[in-house]
């Protein structure tokens, strides 16, 4: 059996990677691990196949896992899935999805966009930007942080308009760290953040541990 020690995080855009910088060392435990950003979706998308053709030559030698994480972006999320896991498929490295008992690579579906997952954290929020009250989780706007229409980063910028914050448009990459920084992988409401976690543990399933500490 391969055991993880090292974690390959693929990510489309660069709030994504500020993001991971803050919350993966209490995902992945001790393990070591490297983010890289691209030039959006497509660009991840078209270099993937290269990329994961690059892995499978040491990956598994190497005690390497690979994560790829897209935003749904309102698109078709179980085309977008198999669009990766075939690409997956083709470098001969196993999934997590596939069932495989040995999987290297978890893919994994941001839905809809990385703002759900900062949303699903109010503690977090609220400890970024003080002036906005803990009960603003008790709206219907904000109680499924997935299920938000129209952009779950068009319904954070209000927020922070409304108390403040911003004045203009707002810096994803710097509401990214504000709020990650403060973020508890242990309770997150956002579906899409849970099942991020639940398949990392499967892909790290030597050790579950780290997925419990914050």
């Amino acid at each position: 059996m391969t055991v993880i020690t090292h974690v390959e995080f693929l990510v489309e855009e660069y709030s994504m990677e500020l993001t991971l910088q803050k919350i993966a060392p209490g995902l992945i435990g001790d393990r070591t691990f490297g983010i890289h950003p691209f030039g959006g979706k497509p660009d991840l998308l078209r270099k993937l196949p290269a990329r994961l053709k690059g892995y499978s030559s040491f990956a598994v030698q190497q005690g390497y896992g690979v994560v790829i994480l897209v935003d749904e972006d309102r698109e078709d999320c179980c085309e977008l899935k198999d669009r990766i896991e075939s690409i997956v498929k083709n470098s001969g490295l196993a999934s997590v999805s596939s069932g495989a008992s040995n999987p290297v690579v978890l893919s994994r579906i941001v839905v809809e966009e990385l703002e759900a997952w900062l949303l699903g954290d109010p503690q977090a929020v609220v400890a970024a930007y003080p002036k906005i009250p803990v009960s603003y989780i008790k709206t219907k706007k904000y109680r499924d942080p997935d299920a938000i229409r129209g952009g779950t980063a068009e319904a954070l910028e209000p927020l922070l308009k409304r108390y403040g914050y911003i004045a203009d448009s707002m810096r994803k990459t710097d509401v990214a760290v504000s709020i990650a920084t403060h973020m508890d992988v242990s309770s997150n409401i956002s579906r899409s953040f849970n099942t991020f976690k639940a398949g990392l543990a499967v892909l790290l399933s030597d050790d579950l541990e780290p997925l419990r500490s914050s």
